[in-house]
């Protein structure tokens, strides 16, 4: 299973029973778990932090925006952080079996529904930014809601990524993306009094005005108090002692000590053991001597490619043929995101660069679906397996029973039959990285075809079986002639693609 983090920003910090409302829309997704929920009256903002599987974090996301879109005004919102939209800012990170090209899709198809279901307008950032000019999110930002009420719309170089080229009435825009872990750090300097000690430290420290590349700093007031609001956007190149470190020399220099410091959100444990090591000065710690370490080792869960495989062996009857053709199906797309990768930043193939972005994209976009297909056509079967046992001693529970198992076997040859869409996308993907991939990655851009006609046909054999299997078999008739078409299609395309393999290697 992919796992993604999410941690959208919403301008709201003050009202319990409007958090309480946008924590309860995310949640209410399947598989969503809320790990923290940090909120700062004097930034009037909540930061929310949850992981979810990669197919539900879309729409945990979009539920949370949605909520925060009908709860909260900018017009009247007032906070010491900068802002631009109810929701501010919404990045994916990615987890265990997630990658940054996982998290780049997921904001990209986030935007899209935002921008079109919510009418918001939408700028993608960091990793998942459209242009150079808006990886930073401080140059999307700058100016906040309020100079984005005049420009967007008006200025060419503010036309979102998605959604209208208008800013919302109330609850402005937001700024989806995806990149690395990112520690919320806060450094304190005394009284209020240190405010403009403050903001000089912040700009000595901040990568942008020469300080640490990897950190972003503002000086603030914050409850009476001087502070140094920081976020560390790769902890690997700039740890967080580092950031300390350097706000206290900076401080110090001026003739103040800083008091205390904060974190807000979550942190890696690694950053922490980091700081712990380096100030005890223990250069030799590993992780390896962390007692809890070798507990979740020796205890750790999750189902196992190997597991899988020993559950299809075994005499259950699911995961069957249809989990396996999703499987080999996400396979496929797994190769093809592989040699796009391949493919990428190489100058011989500078003219299909772009193209070799967006595929790999695409491939991600499969692969999720393809992972989630899996699981469901699992689940399709214990719905048909569970109409087969509803009662039939009379005439009314008999029709009630046929009616249930007929919805049920639609069910059941729908899923299979979305499997072998997907399949023959991702044969097409195959076809294209045959033809202008990188040539050395060739012979895996047939495997990948040849992977995924044989998801299809498998896909469209537990359509067929379904249908077969139904009273009214005239009702699920398009559901087999639409997977023959697929399977026809993507033979097609396995053709062309082997037939480029062989060009390329059959001397």
């Amino acid at each position: 299973m992919k796992l993604v983090e999410c941690v959208p920003n919403f301008s709201e910090g003050r009202r319990p029973e409007v958090i309480a409302a946008i924590t309860s829309a995310i949640a209410s997704v399947e598989g969503v778990v809320i790990l923290d929920t940090s909120s700062d009256p004097s930034h009037n903002r909540t930061v929310v932090t949850f992981v979810a599987p990669a197919n539900g974090a879309v729409q945990a996301a979009f539920n949370g925006i949605a909520k925060a879109r009908d709860l909260i005004d900018l017009t009247t919102h007032q906070g010491e952080h900068p802002r631009i939209g109810a929701t501010d800012v919404c990045p994916f990170i990615p987890l265990e079996g997630a990658t940054m090209d996982d998290c780049i899709a997921l904001a990209r198809e986030l935007g899209a529904k935002v921008g079109t279901e919510l009418g918001i307008p939408v700028f993608l950032y960091e990793k998942a930014a459209a242009r150079p000019d808006r990886e930073n999110l401080a140059d999307i930002r700058r100016g906040e809601f309020e100079l984005a009420r005049t420009e967007i719309g008006t200025n060419p170089a503010r036309v979102p990524d998605f959604g209208p080229n208008a800013i919302h009435p109330t609850a402005g825009a937001t700024v989806i993306g995806a990149r690395p872990f990112l520690v919320a750090y806060n450094v304190y300097l005394g009284g209020a009094e240190n405010v403009n000690v403050a903001k000089e430290v912040a700009k000595a420290v901040r990568g942008s005005s020469g300080g640490l590349r990897y950190v972003k700093g503002l000086g603030l007031e914050v409850d009476g108090q001087a502070q140094v609001s920081m976020n560390l956007v790769d902890t690997d190149k700039t740890p967080l002692y580092r950031a300390y470190d350097m706000v206290r020399m900076e401080a110090e220099a001026r003739g103040v000590t800083p008091t205390w410091s904060e974190l807000v959100g979550l942190v890696p444990e690694k950053v922490l053991f980091e700081t712990a090591a380096r100030h005890i000065r223990l250069p030799n710690f590993s992780t390896a001597m962390v007692l809890e370490h070798k507990v979740r080792a020796a205890l750790g869960g999750g189902e196992s490619l190997s597991g899988f495989v020993a559950s299809v062996a075994s005499s259950a009857p699911v995961p069957g043929g249809g989990s396996v053709s999703a499987l080999a199906g996400q396979l496929a797309a797994a190769l093809a995101q592989m040699v796009a990768g391949l493919t990428v930043g190489r100058k011989k193939y500078a003219a299909v660069d772009a193209e070799m972005k967006e595929l790999a994209l695409t491939a991600v976009t499969l692969g999720n679906r393809l992972s989630s297909l899996v699981q469901e056509d699992a689940d399709a079967y214990a719905l048909v397996s569970n109409a087969y046992k509803l009662p039939k001693e009379t005439a009314d529970q008999n029709t009630a029973r046929e009616a249930a198992i007929q919805a049920a076997l639609m069910t059941a040859a729908e899923i299979p039959l979305e499997t072998a869409r997907a399949c023959a996308q991702v044969a097409a993907l195959a076809v294209t990285c045959a033809h202008k991939g990188n040539s050395n990655a060739v012979s895996d851009a047939g495997v990948a075809a040849l992977l995924a006609e044989a998801a299809c046909r498998g896909a469209a054999y537990n359509v067929r079986i379904n249908v077969a299997s139904m009273a009214d078999k005239a009702a699920g008739q398009p559901l087999s002639a639409a997977a023959a078409t697929l399977v026809a299609d993507t033979h097609t395309l396995a053709e062309q693609a082997t037939a480029a393999v062989e060009a390329a290697i059959g001397a």
